[in-house]
């Protein structure tokens, strides 16, 4: 099994130490001990400090995707229907989603390239009066970020529910769900918070509480059970107890960084990156740097290169980035530097092999 000492994919990202360690631990029933439903309590406490809601944040045994699932499953019922702001992969792909569980969806949609805007976004909102609104708010695979306060006041005003997948963004960068007006809000382990791909979450607000009582969806992913289960100390599964321990490790290093220092890591090792990249000659792909993510860059393949060709070339150094997907493929690459990754020194060393590779 090949590994790499300079990985910048954009997730899964490299584990710290303090997040591998309880994995070494032997634990009890989740189903049955007090010691896990205290510290599920604990863990949900500190996504509410990192996201910035009084919200319930319900935590998962699933990959990220199960949160994105989840969410469209426990509140639409066929006919619904679904605005999708999109403007990259995942933004069209939930508006997928969401019509393959029977819903009448609306696309309003964006280059890749770009962010939308929100005038549009208004003007179909009004005139298709959705149930629910979803966004993205990092499109990992182009590397953009879209500002989501002005999406949530749009939803307010229509009376609808905003769906947010934050999946690569929340923890790196200001999310604020409460300020948002953000319904349900989605995120995942491996990425920001540095841990396995193991867990998923979900911010409810109340009003989508309603909604989800009223939907009565039951599968496996269904949000229901998790509104008074853990405080009634009743799961719908056994629960990952090493994931939850280590969850609450990493939520812990960004507390005791200070959010605000970990914005500015991110924020800084991010503009890093895109001038040695400029001075490489290599092109960002987002059309403004201005509305590129802190967690991720998206960037042109080099002139004369391939993404296999590059790829190999890299990893023959020691050095793992991240290709792309549908539109992108071959097009565009990614270096991730979220989470435990965004750090200077490696972002620094990952530079310095990509510019020796190029010259090479």
């Amino acid at each position: 099994m090949q590994t790499y000492p300079i990985p910048l994919v954009p997730g899964p990202v490299s584990v710290p130490q303090a997040v591998r360690d309880p994995y070494q631990i032997n634990f009890g029933s989740p189903d049955l001990e007090a010691d896990f439903f205290d510290l599920y309590a604990a863990c949900e406490s500190q996504l509410q400090t990192i996201l910035g809601t009084g919200n319930h944040v319900t935590i998962h045994s699933g990959e990220g995707m199960l949160a994105l699932w989840a969410a469209l499953k426990s509140v639409l019922r066929p006919g619904d229907r679904v605005l999708a702001v999109a403007n990259g992969l995942f933004g069209y792909g939930i508006g997928e989603m969401a019509a393959q569980l029977g819903a009448v969806v609306e696309t309003v949609g964006f280059a890749y390239d770009d962010i939308p805007d929100p005038d549009r976004v208004r003007r179909v909102a009004r005139r298709f009066q959705p149930k629910l609104v979803t966004a993205v708010h990092c499109e990992t695979p182009s590397g953009t970020l879209t500002p989501l306060k002005e999406l949530g006041d749009i939803c307010r005003e229509v009376d609808a529910l905003f769906y947010v997948d934050f999946v690569a963004s929340g923890g790196g960068v200001p999310v604020q769900v409460d300020e948002c007006a953000i319904d349900l809000g989605l995120l995942g382990s491996q990425k920001v918070l540095s841990l396995l791909p193991t867990l998923s979450m979900v911010t409810v607000s109340p009003r989508a509480w309603d909604v989800i009582e009223a939907v009565g969806y039951p599968g496996y992913d269904a949000l229901a059970p998790w509104r008074d289960g853990p405080a009634q100390r009743y799961l719908p599964y056994t629960h990952n107890w090493h994931g939850m321990a280590a969850l609450q490790a990493g939520c812990q290093l960004l507390i005791d960084e200070g959010l605000t220092n970990v914005y500015a890591r991110h924020a800084q090792v991010a503009d890093y990156c895109r001038r040695r990249l400029a001075e490489m000659g290599i092109a960002l792909y987002p059309r403004r740097v201005e509305i590129a993510a802190p967690t991720v860059t998206a960037a042109h393949i080099p002139s004369g290169w391939d993404w296999p060709r590059l790829d190999a070339a890299l990893r023959a150094q020691g050095m793992v980035v991240g290709g792309n997907y549908g539109p992108l493929a071959g097009k565009v690459f990614r270096v991730g530097h979220m989470g435990n990754q965004a750090r200077m020194a490696l972002v620094e060393q990952g530079m310095d092999v990509l510019a020796e590779v190029l010259g090479g």
